[in-house]
């Protein structure tokens, strides 16, 4: 769970620059998608890897960021924001691998599923934050707030083991996340230049991840991994 708020500095004004953000930005989200299969696909092919991963989920977590950071810090700088970029959701992959593998064995076919239902909120969210003329600005704060939330409820529940409040934490994360990739959405249209594509696709890739993963706990009824 996380995302990326940096403010840009740069301000889109025309429609050229605004249509060149879109074109770059979304081309990086459904790569970096492709990527993040790809990784998961790799890992599950690789028992050491998936025990890793399993065993150590914080280092897995430490080294999956690191490439995170690289990319927020050289955002401007091609090719090296890209690369750092299809790494960080490479590495994103790997340390999904183990959960992805648990909910297709105890539930085959919820993974299309919550893919299909994630994909269709997706294109109804991003179409109706780019059509609407409302200003979705004081969102971030409120929604980031709530993800504050989300993460605190989160590590408590590591303690409680509750699938009841599990399940309860997915629907308020759908939530959260929704109305960040409304908030995200319109940064694109209103606040990014075209030079900061990786940003505006690390902000959209996360709140589509995390949707997607809250969507998946709902359809898998809270289970966990043991």
């Amino acid at each position: 769970m996380g995302s990326s708020y940096a403010i840009p500095a740069q301000i889109v004004r025309s429609g050229a620059e605004r249509a060149t953000l879109v074109r770059r930005t979304y081309a990086l989200v459904f790569t970096g998608i492709l990527v993040t299969i790809a990784g998961a696909a790799f890992a599950a092919t690789q028992l050491s890897i998936l025990q890793a991963v399993t065993q150590h989920p914080l280092i897995t977590g430490l080294l999956m960021f690191a490439p995170l950071l690289a990319a927020r810090s050289t955002y401007r700088s091609f090719p090296a924001n890209i690369g750092f970029m299809y790494l960080f959701t490479f590495m994103m992959g790997i340390f999904l691998a183990p959960m992805l593998i648990f909910y297709a064995r105890v539930q085959p076919g919820v993974l299309g599923e919550a893919g299909i239902i994630t994909a269709t909120a997706f294109g109804a969210l991003t179409m109706y934050a780019f059509v609407s003329r409302r200003d979705f600005s004081a969102w971030g704060s409120f929604f980031f707030t709530g993800l504050i939330v989300l993460i605190v409820a989160s590590v408590l529940n590591i303690f409680l083991h509750s699938p009841g409040v599990q399940l309860w934490i997915a629907g308020a994360t759908v939530l959260v996340f929704s109305g960040l990739l409304v908030f995200d959405t319109w940064r694109i249209r209103n606040m990014y230049g075209p030079d900061d594509y990786v940003l505006a696709a690390v902000s959209i890739y996360l709140d589509l991840l995390n949707l997607f993963l809250a969507i998946l706990q709902l359809l898998g009824g809270g289970r966990r991994r043991s």
